[in-house]
């Protein structure tokens, strides 16, 4: 019996192309066993950071030619790679944790590869914003990914009084430095009765998930130093149903209830701002619920 040819390696096109690779948050198990084929089987690996990418790849004993691309470089590192696919070499785009182009580099070296007519092949794998709705139970009516706000705090407030109304909820990405005052800001905008799920270093040694009102954030960060520290997912529960309040007459509402019982708070507030009072009432209620602090 004659001995058959060896099959072909299945884990890439025969075209060139872009592969778009998801690897792990933090923990190397979450790596797929086809991103593993196919960062062993390409010409290049694009990397957001060489040497980071460097440990996951020896990790799993990968050797391979890496280029680095950033959000300092992605313009000049598109051209070197779309001409690497030119050439008929295959190249797979990783960033330091979870889904390039979403909110780490990638989405304009994504875009030239397909302006120039080269297949882009997505990898799905870790991604912070899915993992973190995963599990905030928040996702039923669907959610909007924001990503990081703006760094400036005014920017900030003004981007986040324009997603007050919105149904969804909302994901986004914080900075250890800034935790504090985005939450902060996320309670003016959102008021405090309005539900948020703090997801930190996910998948990492100090994972820590936690649900809660955002008028108790300012109290949960306080309680432990260390919980300020690390990458954040911060997933808001959207919108109550009912008619639309803004931010504004929330406000107003939030320093009436300071002051007044339920009732009559809910009803200057509807007088000063011109919201709906049943609505204005019903929030007033759940916010009364949220001062109250968990058992």
């Amino acid at each position: 019996m004659t001995a058959s040819a060896p099959l072909p390696d299945r884990s890439l096109s025969s075209t060139p192309s872009l592969y778009v690779v998801a690897t792990p948050l933090g923990n190397l198990h979450d790596i797929t066993l086809r991103a593993l084929a196919v960062l062993a089987a390409v010409d290049v690996v694009a990397a957001e950071d060489t040497r980071h990418s460097q440990r996951l790849l020896d990790a799993h004993g990968i050797r391979a030619r890496m280029l680095a691309v950033h959000q300092h470089n992605e313009q000049e590192a598109a051209g070197a790679i779309v001409a690497e696919l030119a050439a008929g070499r295959q190249v797979a785009l990783i960033t330091d944790a979870g889904t390039p182009a979403v909110s780490d580099p990638g989405a304009r070296l994504v875009a030239r590869v397909r302006a120039a007519g080269h297949p882009v092949v997505p990898l799905p794998g870790p991604c912070a914003a899915v993992a973190a709705l995963s599990v905030s139970g928040f996702a039923e009516g669907g959610f909007r990914f924001v990503g990081f706000l703006p760094a400036k705090a005014g920017a900030r407030a003004a981007a986040l009084r324009e997603l007050a109304d919105e149904r969804a909820a909302l994901v986004f990405y914080e900075a250890p430095h800034r935790i504090a005052e985005c939450v902060a800001d996320m309670e003016q905008a959102f008021g405090g009765a309005r539900e948020l799920l703090i997801a930190r270093e996910m998948t990492k040694l100090h994972e820590q998930i936690v649900r809660l009102p955002l008028a108790h954030t300012a109290a949960w960060f306080a309680a432990d130093a260390n919980r300020l520290r690390g990458e954040f997912v911060l997933v808001v529960e959207g919108a109550p149903a009912g008619e639309a309040v803004d931010a504004h007459a929330l406000r107003v509402l939030e320093l009436l209830l300071a002051e007044l019982p339920v009732k009559g708070a809910a009803r200057l507030a509807a007088e000063i701002t011109g919201a709906p009072r049943k609505t204005l009432y019903a929030l007033a209620l759940e916010r009364k619920g949220a001062d109250s602090p968990p058992a």
